[in-house]
C-alpha cells in the first residue's frame, strides 16, 4: 500500500521524503510526510523504506530533490 502522496505529482511541493541528519550513534531517520519510515544506516536502507512505502524501483531516484530532501548532509553522510 502506498503512503499518501509519496508517488503523487510533486512539482512545486516540498519533497515528501526527508532523510534527517545523522544521529550521534549513526543512522538517519527517514520520514514521508512526517510519518516515520525507519532509521537508515546506508543508502540501500533508504531505498528499501521507499519500496515498503509503495514506490517501484523505477520511481526511486535517491538523487531527485523533488522526491528526497537530504538534511545535514547528502547521501554520502551517515555519521
Amino acid at each position: 500500500m502506498r503512503s499518501p502522496g509519496v508517488g503523487s505529482s510533486l512539482e512545486g511541493m516540498t519533497p515528501p521524503i526527508v532523510v534527517h541528519p545523522p544521529s550521534e550513534k549513526g543512522g538517519r531517520r527517514v520520514t514521508a510526510h512526517a510519518e516515520q519510515l525507519g532509521v537508515a544506516y546506508r543508502l540501500e536502507d533508504v531505498a528499501e523504506f521507499l519500496r515498503h512505502a509503495g514506490l517501484s524501483d523505477d520511481e526511486i531516484q535517491l538523487d531527485d530533490p523533488n522526491l528526497i530532501e537530504w538534511r545535514g548532509g547528502g547521501p554520502d553522510s551517515w555519521r
